[in-house]
């Protein structure tokens, strides 16, 4: 005859099944943020372009004046002209650009005539913060 109160063999099996589950998810966790670290993905979260508005007000054959029109404050060495997909050559190096101020940018290696898509590219990012379709003649 079994005594009344020992338990089951089965009942006991439990806890230590649990036991290891948790700690499996527990070190899986671990893992995945330490590597995310390790990888460098915990840098790029940071990195968001920001917003901003421009209007692009005239050109000539080497340069294009563009004016800020409101968004955040941005520092001109992040961003860079892009036209027809051609990075200009040259970054936007002068400062923090407010809303408000004109600059001139310059485009060393693109020779664009007619109608050209110009855009301004957040190098951190990587995404384009201003993109318009400019005639150029």
């Amino acid at each position: 005859m079994k005594p009344q109160n020992q338990s089951n063999s089965d009942d006991r099996a439990v806890s230590p099944v649990i036991g290891v589950i948790l700690m499996v998810a527990i070190t899986v966790i671990l893992a995945a943020v330490i590597g995310t670290f390790v990888l460098g993905l915990g840098d790029q979260l940071g990195d968001t372009a920001p917003q901003a508005s421009f209007t692009i007000d005239g050109n000539n054959t080497t340069h294009v004046n563009v004016t800020k029109t409101g968004g955040q404050t941005i520092d001109s060495a992040d961003l860079t002209l892009s036209i027809d997909g051609e990075r200009a050559g040259t970054s936007i190096n002068d400062g923090e650009w407010q809303s408000g101020e004109q600059k001139s940018l310059d485009y060393l290696f693109a020779s664009p005539s007619g109608e050209a898509t110009v855009r301004i590219i957040h190098d951190p990012s990587g995404n384009v913060i201003f993109e318009e379709t400019y005639d150029f003649n």
